[in-house]
């Protein structure tokens, strides 16, 4: 997977489609990735203690790696992204302006 936590992307498809934001955490194995402040849906929460009042909270959730792109922090735009084998070192660049990430 050539997304990795720290990453900014974008959003290409759904209802935040547009916005930008860090990457959270990734899950490799299921292709999906959370991502800072977007895809945010709301959950309603049982009061844990007798006379609480229960809530509604904010609950991010997952976006599948192909509903997003990484954004170069060379050029600000979002690109696909490529890897490069020199010296031995397996790096990553974005295919736009051929900048290393």
């Amino acid at each position: 997977m050539k997304i990795k936590k720290g990453d900014n992307v974008q959003i290409i498809t759904g209802k935040d489609r547009g916005k930008q934001g860090k990457v959270i955490s990734v899950d490799v194995k299921k292709g999906r990735v959370f991502v800072q402040g977007l895809n945010l849906f709301k959950k309603h929460q049982r009061p844990k203690k007798q006379g609480e009042k229960g809530e509604v909270i904010a609950v991010p959730k997952s976006l599948n790696t192909s509903n997003i792109m990484a954004v170069c922090g060379n050029c600000g735009k979002p690109a696909r992204l490529g890897y490069k084998i020199e010296n031995e070192n397996k790096t990553r660049y974005c295919k736009k302006c051929k900048s290393a990430i």
